[in-house]
């Protein structure tokens, strides 16, 4: 059936509740999983670059330090569950589209991801990742919350 499972996580408690429902999937099918962490790109205004509080540098060692923590949460969850685990993190605007590449890229055949499940006035203001990658998904996802 599924054989690699992509494992999108952002440290939240929703996303690691997902990460131990994909793990413990991919244990009972024999299957590998691949963590995925997208850190959002540093975002400047030209005119007030000089006057930061918050330089580029610092906020990107500290992206990829939080994504480093993330990942081996994912890893040591799938030791302890003899799961073969590989992680990626990568920049992106939009954490659904690299989602989607991650699971294209390492062919993986299916997606298990946490959703606050939110809806009405909520959804529309603040969008819905999970939402986002149900339509733009070439395979199956499962939304967990």
């Amino acid at each position: 059936m599924f054989k690699h499972i992509l494992l999108p996580t952002d440290g939240s408690d929703l996303s690691q509740r997902a990460v131990d429902i994909g793990i413990t999937l991919a244990a009972s099918l024999g299957a590998k999983v691949l963590a995925y962490h997208a850190m959002e790109p540093f975002i400047s205004l030209p005119y007030d670059t000089e006057m930061m509080a918050f330089p580029e540098n610092v906020y990107i060692d500290q992206a990829n330090e939080h994504a480093v923590y993330y990942l081996e949460q994912v890893r040591e969850r799938a030791k302890a569950a003899h799961v073969a685990c590989d992680a990626v993190s990568e920049f992106e605007h939009r954490p659904y589209e690299g989602i989607v590449r991650a699971a294209r890229d390492r062919h993986c055949d299916l997606i298990v991801m946490g959703s606050h499940g939110r809806s009405g006035l909520d959804k529309l203001l603040l969008g819905s990742q999970a939402n986002k990658l149900l339509l733009a998904a070439d395979v199956p996802v499962l939304i967990c919350h």
